[in-house]
């Protein structure tokens, strides 16, 4: 082999182990973003009761904030539908607040109840 050869070898070399590590700390960091976004999920349940479920149909402004992806206005939406509407019928139905799709509901179902 010519001394080029070698040398375009060990730059390959060099450039893989280099992406190997950027791969490596990709995935580190991606996990730490999932860790904390759970992490935040569980503190509100926290702070909501712990594992105790919030029942939609009851809940008061205080209670609905306390979930994940439900703010002050989140909440308020919830009131005045329930008010218009009367209670909701099933845990699913409160896809039906504008703002609440399947996304934001799928991290509220475990922690409600009707």
């Amino acid at each position: 082999m010519d001394l080029a050869a070698i040398l375009i070898e060990q730059e390959q070399e060099v450039n893989m182990t280099q992406t190997k590590k950027f791969l490596t700390l990709l995935v580190i960091l991606a996990m730490t973003a999932v860790s904390t976004v759970s992490l935040g999920a569980a503190e509100k349940q926290a702070a909501a009761g712990g594992d105790k479920l919030i029942n939609i149909n009851t809940a008061d402004a205080g209670q609905l904030v306390n979930l994940p992806q439900i703010g002050p206005k989140m909440a308020q939406r919830i009131l005045d539908f329930r008010k218009s509407n009367g209670n909701f019928k099933r845990a699913q139905d409160l896809m039906k607040v504008k703002g609440i799709g399947e996304k934001i509901f799928a991290k509220l179902q475990p922690l409600i109840t009707i």
